[in-house]
């Protein structure tokens, strides 16, 4: 092989991430490289990012692998033992040309390979221009890194480090020079989105940034919010949500679970009725919503009547997007220590979650047939409604905007027929 080869797992930002470790990658002039940006969610994903490199190496034998991400950021001395493996970086080391150009020599020691600083000395996010994101018709904008919330489940604050925000103008500036490279939709992306300017002066609000992004780039079409933790959303949010008609209609929310009991025992701060509370106000303002939620099956201590109040918080808020997540314990965190189910119930229950998940999908197109729709045409034959629905959009050019109505679905894609005017 020649160039840089990324391999990404895991979440939005991290693809957005793996265009920044491309662009540093390539200005440091490595070449006949293989960087993979893991994911440190799940065992299974760790587990996956492993295979992934081994795999690496049988097609690459003499590419240097370089490996990076939250679970390299986690789990450092694990994947430097790793024969196949060249280079471990950090989180902070892998946005950086000069990490690139510092590499270790070839078959040196798992301690020499390491390139991992303390993330949680980390107080600065530095603005990271993307002009183009490879497969993408939406562009992805780092606006927040890091949490400062220890949620008994989860490892990422140890990946990310603490909560730290890009300034307002950083953002604008990206924004505007994304929608001059040709992009209509600007999807704003954080590891806690909406704890956005915490650490900022004035501490501006993730609604105050999208509204400021808004009125200050009045090209951008859709904008889009990655995922948001429901309890922390701000005056300036609800307003975009009942007044503004290019924030996008469709909402991804960190749930993680419907009983109150499992929710306090995760350190969630929200409870079930404020979930339902958050997702009946939405609807009343922006009937068109959707939403799309992360849940955990089978977490410590769960009994199955429990379980069932997972599945009745998701049939309650109506969502349409259900992501469900195996419990995994994570060594380090206090779930870790917490009495666990039997591996079989957690993967049946997570199975059961899923089938509602499934039925509530299929609710969710049954509702939109016959509705008039904007589409943004993917690279895939694919597109999303405002609402985040996907479409069969076969013949259509990507990146254009196209009035549509929905005529059916296939369980999986609604179905359309074009109108005869383009939108951009």
């Amino acid at each position: 092989m020649s160039g840089v080869d990324v391999i990404t797992f895991g979440c939005r930002l991290n693809t957005y991430e793996s265009e920044v470790m491309r662009a540093e990658a390539e200005k440091a002039g490595l070449n006949n490289a293989v960087l993979v940006n893991t994911c440190a969610v799940t065992g299974e994903a760790v587990r996956q990012a492993r295979q992934a490199i081994r795999r690496a190496r049988r097609d690459n034998p003499h590419a240097r692998i370089i490996v990076t991400g939250c679970a390299a950021q986690t789990e450092s001395e694990t994947f430097a033992a790793m024969p196949e493996v060249d280079a471990v970086l950090g989180n902070e080391e892998k946005l950086k040309s000069a990490s690139y150009r510092a590499l270790p020599d070839f078959g040196v020691s798992a301690e020499e390979k390491l390139r991992v600083n303390d993330i949680m000395s980390v107080r600065e996010t530095a603005p990271q221009m993307v002009r183009l994101i490879d497969g993408h018709v939406r562009a992805f904008v780092q606006v927040q890194n890091g949490c400062d919330h220890r949620c008994t489940f989860c490892i990422i604050p140890y990946g990310r480090g603490n909560s730290r925000s890009v300034p307002m103008g950083a953002v604008v500036e990206q924004a505007r020079k994304l929608v001059e490279s040709g992009y209509c939709e600007i999807v704003l992306t954080g590891v806690d989105a909406t704890s956005y300017g915490a650490n900022l002066p004035g501490r501006p609000s993730l609604g105050q940034l999208a509204k400021t992004l808004l009125k200050q780039v009045p090209e951008i079409q859709r904008l889009r919010l990655s995922s948001i933790d429901s309890i922390e959303a701000d005056a300036h949010l609800w307003d975009l949500i009942a007044e503004e008609p290019r924030f996008m209609p469709h909402l991804h929310l960190s749930l993680q679970h419907g009983d109150d009991m499992i929710l306090k025992r995760m350190k969630r701060r929200h409870s079930a009725t404020d979930a339902r509370a958050f997702c009946g106000r939405v609807r009343d303002l922006r009937p068109d919503a959707s939403f799309g939620a992360d849940m955990i099956a089978g977490f410590p201590t769960e009994t199955e009547d429990m379980f069932a109040n997972a599945g009745k918080l998701a049939e309650d808020c109506g969502i349409a997007h259900l992501h469900v997540f195996p419990y995994s314990p994570r060594p380090g965190t206090p779930a870790a220590r917490m009495p666990q189910l039997d591996r079989a119930l957690v993967k049946e229950r997570a199975a059961r979650l899923r089938e509602t998940g499934k039925r509530l999908h299929t609710t969710h197109l049954d509702r939109m047939v016959g509705s008039a729709q904007t589409i943004l045409v993917e690279n895939n034959g694919l597109a999303h409604t405002e609402n985040f629905t996907l479409v069969d959009a076969a013949g259509l050019k990507p990146r254009d905007l196209v009035p549509v109505t929905i005529t059916g679905h296939n369980g999986k894609h609604l179905t359309m027929r074009p109108e005869t005017r383009l939108l951009a």
